[in-house]
């Protein structure tokens, strides 16, 4: 079995590999154009499998580079499409012991491996959501809510990548092609397993998510009530005043103590007399 670990997918070495094993032009394509979801593909004399990293930037948000997988009988291609360490890693650490394994062996180990590469990742997303949920809650503000609509792109795109890499897994277990050997079903049966586990953890938390945003909004309206509440109550209580004193402002003549020395004083203490009933109603009904 021959390994030929290709991390540059523009390499001319792709090419005489694709001449020399008969690999179809639309899988070296595949191979050289980013963006593509994961999938497994049958050949006459090969499976293509496409596998979806996951690298952390250092801003929080997630990048997906493709792994490229040719598995044949006698070799394994391997094409990386953009350098990310955590697929580094994992080749370079395979390739010590890839003397002693078959193609299909190391189709399955490249593959768990990737899906536990998952787990880190999902591990600050479950982080970053308890920590907005509790700024939501204590400290509403835009900068929160901008935050949650990050991790909820964040997440939608960790969704459809695992989602697809769900329905890889699948492809491959329904396959049974006779490239894989019976004893590796109940392995990739159990990466398929990992993966939905990995696909519930991401649907629990897209739920909480939507959960801090509609706290969010439930903070800001409660606020914006609050807000209202004081404004409507304080100008219920200076509405007797404003009465009084409008009605002793119009210019008519004969009203109650208009010529009188303490005339001021009363209309004050009528003023002050209403506002206090007023006050009392208000406690009465509970509306203060």
């Amino acid at each position: 079995m021959e390994w030929h670990d290709i991390r540059d997918p523009n390499d001319a070495e792709l090419d005489r590999l694709a001449e020399r094993y008969r690999l179809h032009p639309l899988h070296i394509e595949d191979c050289r154009h980013r963006e593509q979801n994961a999938k497994v593909e049958d050949n006459e004399h090969y499976l293509f499998v496409v596998l979806k990293a996951v690298d952390v930037q250092p801003d929080g948000t997630f990048n997906f580079p493709d792994l490229d997988l040719f598995l044949g009988r006698d070799f394994f291609i391997t094409v990386q499409e953009s350098e990310c360490a955590s697929v580094r890693r994992i080749l370079d650490q395979l390739h010590a012991s890839a003397g002693s394994l078959r193609a299909d062996q190391l189709l399955y180990r490249v593959t768990d491996a990737i899906v536990d590469s998952y787990l880190p990742a999902l591990d600050r997303l479950v982080d970053l959501t308890d920590a907005l949920e509790d700024e939501v809650l204590e400290r509403p503000s835009p900068a929160a809510l901008q935050k949650v609509l990050g991790a909820k792109r964040n997440l939608i795109e960790m969704r459809r990548v695992i989602a697809n890499m769900r329905d890889g897994a699948g492809h491959l277990l329904r396959s049974q092609s006779d490239l894989i050997s019976r004893d590796l079903w109940p392995f990739l049966r159990d990466v398929y397993d990992h993966v939905a586990r990995n696909l519930d953890t991401v649907e629990v938390q897209r739920d909480l998510l939507n959960g801090a945003m509609e706290i969010y909004l439930s903070s800001t309206a409660q606020k914006t009530n609050q807000v209202m509440k004081v404004l409507t109550v304080l100008g219920t209580i200076a509405l007797p005043a404003i009465v009084v004193s409008g009605f002793y402002g119009m210019n008519l003549h004969g009203l109650p103590w208009s010529d009188s020395p303490f005339g001021a004083w009363i209309a004050a203490a009528i003023m002050g007399g209403s506002t206090l009933l007023l006050l009392v109603l208000l406690r009465f009904f509970r509306w203060l």
